[in-house]
């Protein structure tokens, strides 16, 4: 009797996940069911991420403290559709799936996240006082003789925390060899659309102020070490 008990509620619990409607959804369509009635957004990054901008009526709760999150997600109601976003689409994609194991019925999930929402220039709120570079800017960090390493990244972007290591193993064993520019992609959104930087981390080496190489991600030492050499 006890086994079945248990395989009941095993197929009522599949059935539930089964109705529940988890998919990823473009910046286009994010927005659009945005006005839709009742809807619910939520924001799943840290709360110095959500402060540095986020989409109007956002809810926070962050998906890296999993007792914040799950007390912050319990005053939601699991009826209405719920639309959720991150930096990228990797803490909400893993957040849409708990949702949905929890017997919240319409999520959908920002493909690409909040950096892919602001380059398509949707709208969000946020401090409006913190200045951007611009292109002359960056060109007059890139106008070397010598052999320039530019560093698109955040201090809240995961990849990104995971190569300072490497970043900063370079500076120490190859000092004086190259320069390093650090820019800010969860602010200079307009050198990044202008450049074609489309996620976080990416690399750009420049050798006498034309571009040689770029990389998008997770990118290994040995790698960084011979377009610097080359």
């Amino acid at each position: 009797m006890k086994q079945l008990i248990i395989l009941f509620n095993s197929i009522i619990l599949f059935a539930c996940i089964a109705t529940a409607q988890n998919k990823d959804v473009t910046a286009e369509t994010f927005q659009k069911d945005l006005a839709a009635p009742n809807v619910q957004i939520l924001d799943v990054r840290t709360p110095g991420e959500y402060q540095a901008g986020h989409i109007k009526n956002a809810l926070q709760a962050d998906w890296l403290q999993q007792d914040q999150f799950k007390d912050r997600i319990q005053y939601l109601d699991k009826t209405k559709p719920i639309l959720v976003y991150c930096a990228s689409g990797g803490r909400s994609g893993k957040a849409a799936q708990w949702l949905a194991q929890n017997g919240f019925q319409n999520i959908e999930n920002l493909k690409g996240g909040f950096t892919q929402w602001k380059l398509e220039n949707k709208p969000f709120e946020g401090p409006s006082d913190i200045p951007q570079i611009s292109m002359k800017d960056y060109e007059a960090y890139t106008h070397s003789s010598g052999v320039v390493l530019i560093d698109f990244g955040a201090e809240w972007c995961p990849p990104c925390k995971k190569m300072l290591p490497v970043i900063e193993a370079l500076q120490n064993e190859f000092k004086g060899k190259f320069k390093l520019v650090k820019i800010d992609g969860g602010i200079n959104i307009n050198v990044m659309q202008q450049l074609n930087v489309a996620a976080l981390p990416t690399f750009i080496v420049y050798k006498k102020g034309k571009e040689a190489w770029r990389k998008q991600g997770i990118t290994e030492k040995e790698e960084l070490v011979k377009q610097l050499s080359n």
